[in-house]
């Protein structure tokens, strides 16, 4: 006994030794997570490289909203990145502090940078600190200062010298490839980005390796740039100090947000949108004198918000969602903030436009006979949804969403929707059960194109469906950050993934266009040696595998999922996990699209599948 003390002591021993200070440089490479989320490789926009040149970009973008500076410069080549813009520029004795000291910036000063997204002093540094270069001039007045860094250590100084350049601040870093493995830099992802730069900076001129990016209309020209259906009346425009919103309807099913906070985008909402969705209702209750339910009034709305905020609290470190109540210290919460303006100028915007008002109305009253035609199938669907849950048939939670899950965690979180008992039980065996849930279909879904949303509570595959994703109600609800199609990549996989996408378009659009759909990529070929196992998803890399792995090595084709073992199966859904997203751009017209590939042209689509086909080379 007395043997067994003595190890369990040395076992939870804690001593001085045990307790370590990381340098500022040292803690931001050993825990990269805590200040830009993922690291990743590209191929995602909410990748670590992307967060890097958001970090430089909003410190530019902070210096335009200051009145200084109406042109912003970025070119990225080979997988370096310069921003250069025309403010201010640093201050020539701060410029090695602003870079590489934590806790050092203006935007402690709440009269210089009121309404920063970044207020932590921590930005520019994470940059520094996961870039294996990072140089950075600040031209102010005739004179230039200019630094450079190597993982945040300080390699090379210049004195301060007389420039021609005008001022401002040139930022050139290279990502650690130490850090960032194999990364590359998409320029969708960053056009994106810059786009949603413009449209909340009106008049800001971004260049893009020579691309042109500007805005005239602000938020207007966002929902222009986005909307895949057309709007049943002109965008609704409401500009004031601090918030500018823009509102309309469409045909589509479900509701369309787009939210910024201090030029940041909270995909994920938070406090101000909440506060939007409810005093929309409201107002517009009131403006009719009907008593209209708040679904009714949000079928088919597209709309976006921006409000500035003084020191803003987000709930995660990525800063995907707005958590503070009050617009600043000693200020108005926000949801008075934006109640009160809703309330004053979307009332009047109404009466001042009687066709508008009428268009409105119109839509409203469309969704609410739509929803009173199915009230019956909907409280039954809602019964059974309710009971099949509670029964566990065939949905596998997740334990975070048992425990209500929050900020990061909740952007961790996913949910795989597989076909059959085979692939599903592989991925259940398989998953993280913390942060991975499974949906298991049974057969193929219903094709829904051309129905209406009556379907989604008859169908019990549908009724399920959308009780697990939790989503009746509009994203707000969301459970899972990534909806995941997991399904075998043969003819029947593809249909099941084409059934399930349609369905997603036709009754709720919005969730493909907040980037929440994607594909599950899984490996077609396994190729092993005796020392080494290499998994294939292409020919391409089963060539390549071929060759390194050397003479008569073992390749196996997997042709479903059922056929990768759990053990096997949980090295494609860690950290790893290669996924396809199912993305909207404004040429895809929904209505069209769907017409296409579920419609009744068969000789038309016939001739589409055959000028695209691809024969795979026989590899038996």
């Amino acid at each position: 006994m007395n043997e067994l003390n003595d190890i369990l002591q040395n076992e939870t021993a804690y001593n001085d030794e045990d307790i370590k200070t990381l340098d500022w440089m040292e803690h931001i490479r050993r825990r990269p997570g805590m200040y830009i989320g993922k690291l990743g490789d590209g191929s995602y926009a909410d990748d670590g490289i992307y967060v890097l040149l958001k970090e430089v970009l909003d410190n530019s973008i902070d210096e335009y909203m200051m009145g200084y500076g109406k042109t912003i410069e970025v070119t990225i080549e080979e997988g370096t990145v310069a921003v250069r813009d025309y403010g201010r520029g640093v201050p020539l004795g701060k410029v090695i502090d602003v870079s590489s000291k934590m806790n050092t910036g203006a935007k402690y000063d709440s009269k210089a940078f009121k309404k920063s997204v970044g207020l932590n002093g921590v930005g520019i540094k994470a940059v520094n600190a996961l870039s294996s270069y990072f140089q950075i001039t600040s031209y102010r007045d005739g004179e230039g200062k200019q630094a450079e860094f190597s993982r945040a250590i300080l390699t090379e100084e210049k004195d301060i010298a007389h420039t021609e350049e005008n001022n401002g601040t040139m930022t050139y870093f290279v990502p650690d490839k130490e850090i960032f493995r194999d990364y590359q830099y998409k320029e969708e992802f960053i056009e994106n980005l810059l786009k949603n730069y413009v449209f909340l900076n009106s008049g800001l001129t971004i260049l893009f390796n020579g691309k042109k990016f500007y805005s005239r209309n602000g938020l207007v020209d966002l929902l222009n740039e986005n909307m895949t259906t057309d709007a049943l009346y002109p965008i609704i425009h409401l500009k004031g100090e601090d918030i500018e919103v823009v509102i309309t309807h469409s045909n589509q099913y479900g509701e369309e947000y787009y939210s910024f906070v201090n030029g940041q985008h909270t995909t994920q909402g938070g406090t101000h949108l909440s506060a939007f969705r409810e005093s929309l209702g409201r107002v517009i209750k009131e403006y009719y004198t009907k008593n209209f339910e708040y679904s009714d009034i949000r079928a088919g709305i597209v709309a976006a918000i921006s409000v500035k905020v003084e020191e803003p609290v987000f709930e995660s470190q990525t800063k995907t969602k707005l958590g503070s109540k009050d617009m600043g210290p000693g200020g108005v919460t926000v949801a008075k903030f934006i109640g009160d303006f809703i309330k004053k100028e979307l009332d009047n915007y109404l009466h001042k436009n009687p066709d508008t008002s009428e268009a409105m109305l119109k839509k409203i009253m469309e969704s609410e006979k739509e929803r009173k035609a199915i009230a019956g199938v909907t409280k039954l669907a809602r019964e059974r949804a309710k009971k099949a849950n509670l029964h566990n048939r065939k949905l596998r939670d997740c334990r975070l969403h048992l425990n209500d899950a929050k900020g990061d965690k909740k952007e961790e979180t996913c949910i795989f929707i597989t076909e059959g008992d085979s692939a599903s039980g592989s991925i259940t065996k398989s998953r993280d059960p913390n942060l991975q849930a499974v949906f298991s279909l049974r057969g193929k879904p219903l094709n829904s194109f051309g129905l209406t949303k009556k379907i989604v509570y008859e169908n019990e595959e549908f009724n399920l469906l959308q009780a697990a994703l939790n989503i009746e109600d509009g994203l707000e609800g969301l459970r899972y950050n990534k909806v995941i199609i997991a399904t075998d990549a043969d003819v029947d996989g593809m249909h099941i993934r084409l059934l399930l996408i349609t369905f997603f378009l036709q009754f709720f659009p919005d969730l493909i266009k907040g980037g929440h759909v994607y594909i599950l990529q899984t490996p077609l070929f396994r190729v092993r040696n005796r020392q080494k196992t290499w998994y294939c998803y292409s020919e391409e890399e089963r060539l390549a595998a071929i060759k390194a792995a050397g003479k008569n090595p073992e390749i196996t084709r997997f042709k479903g999922l059922g056929e990768i073992s759990p053990d096997e199966f949980r090295n494609f859904i860690g950290a790893d996990m290669r996924l396809d997203p199912v993305t909207m751009k404004k040429e895809d017209s929904v209505k069209d699209m769907l017409e296409f590939y579920m419609g009744k042209n068969t000789m038309e689509r016939q001739v589409f599948i055959i000028d695209n086909l691809v024969v795979e080379e026989d590899i038996a």
